[in-house]
């Protein structure tokens, strides 16, 4: 039974770290924790946290990551961004970067990989035979490596895949086994994986053309939210676009951001 001193003691290390407010998931925490603490031989929730404390970057830490991070997401999910993307942000950005040709693109909570490899893909249809002269590799980051370990494989289901349109299935998949599909090299090459907390100081050299932060600020308050994309802002070109989820919505006095659409937005500049 988890008592509220060590609910609150959990709550506690996972906002303070990750940012992350769990405060009203007491159920999520104790059915997750509970199932973990038992297979892993634990005597109880103190048990485990005292080794989470005591290790902040250690397996267990992550493991707590894992285990209480929910990640749902598919192909093309809230597929109007696409959209956008194909219609309004690649030609620009094909005239605003057609000196250097090196376009920078964030999938800022990249789960399982659905959303980069879906904006890589995205990227190969668009330049077409251009392609190859251009740097358009997806920067991939999420905070659990159990997520980034399944979309390093780039393994999916038959059905996971049904969503993508008919000629992406067929160029960048293949079938290995009964119902299963694997990404192939081509477009592996094209998404780089990284495990990275967004609570921590951004270590990027140059700043980015494109943004997606979608359906990860629920996790976090007001405070937390707005300081995460002040961030963001600063680490995009003048003229960069975000896109968060299309249930979420940014508090236009509490961000330089200016609105474009429902949950697409612009940072001003050229």
């Amino acid at each position: 039974m988890l008592t509220d001193r060590e609910f609150n003691r959990i709550v506690f290390y996972v906002k303070s770290h990750y940012g992350i407010d769990l405060s009203q998931k007491r159920v999520l925490v104790s059915g997750r924790l509970e199932n973990y603490l038992v297979r892993n031989g634990y005597a109880g929730y103190d048990e485990y946290m005292e080794k989470v404390e005591e290790n902040p970057g250690g397996e267990e830490a992550k493991n707590l990551v894992n285990v209480l991070t929910t990640n749902h997401t598919f192909f093309m999910r809230e597929s109007v961004h696409f959209d956008y993307m194909r219609a309004v942000i690649l030609p620009q950005l094909k005239v605003k970067a057609a000196r250097e040709k090196d376009l920078r693109i964030w999938s800022a909570a990249s789960s399982t990989g659905e959303e980069p490899y879906a904006i890589a893909m995205l990227l190969m249809d668009y330049f077409g035979i251009e392609h190859s002269a251009w740097d358009t590799k997806v920067l991939a980051t999420d905070v659990s490596t159990r997520v980034l370990e399944h979309a390093v494989k780039g393994k999916y289901l038959k059905e996971q895949i049904e969503p993508l349109p008919d000629k992406w299935k067929q160029r960048y998949f293949r079938p290995i086994g009964e119902g299963e599909y694997q990404a192939k090299e081509e477009l592996k090459r094209e998404v780089i994986f990284r495990q990275f907390n967004l609570m921590n100081p951004f270590p990027f050299r140059r700043k980015f053309h494109v943004v997606f932060l979608r359906n990860v600020m629920i996790y976090f308050d007001e405070n937390t939210k707005y300081q995460l994309i002040k961030k963001i802002y600063d680490y995009m070109e003048p003229g960069g676009y975000l896109f968060i989820g299309t249930t979420e919505s940014l508090d236009r006095e509490k961000t330089d951001f200016q609105y474009v659409e429902p949950s697409i937005y612009r940072k001003q500049g050229m």
